[in-house]
């Protein structure tokens, strides 16, 4: 176990039950905001939600599905990804509607 995880345990035995939940609210906060196979960094494509390992952002995905692409096209479009990494795209692209809209929206007008 980790220093970290001991200090946090030994925290846990000194707080009430509501600090524990407003602990655990926090964690799953922090934790949804991460995405499995879904990373945005300012570094890489202006810090556009991307399929981690590649510069391909989860917008364009989202869009060529909307105008037909089917999976295995993208698939055969685009080497690098798997089936799993569609399947982390369009999760991350359903939780994240808005963003994803206007990032179709911003790249379709330029």
């Amino acid at each position: 176990m980790s220093a970290a995880l001991e200090s946090a345990a030994e925290l846990l035995t000194q707080m009430t039950r509501a600090d524990k939940a407003q602990l655990l609210q926090w964690a799953a906060q922090d934790v949804a905001a991460a995405w499995s196979g879904v990373e945005a960094r300012p570094e890489v494509c202006g810090g556009e939600a991307c399929i981690v390992r590649t510069r391909i952002p989860v917008w364009l995905l989202e869009h060529a599905r909307n105008l037909g692409a089917s999976e295995a096209k993208l698939l055969r479009d685009y080497p690098t990804l798997t089936a799993q990494d569609l399947v982390n795209a369009w999760a991350y692209a359903r939780a994240h509607r808005e963003e994803i809209r206007q990032a179709i929206e911003q790249n379709e007008a330029d």
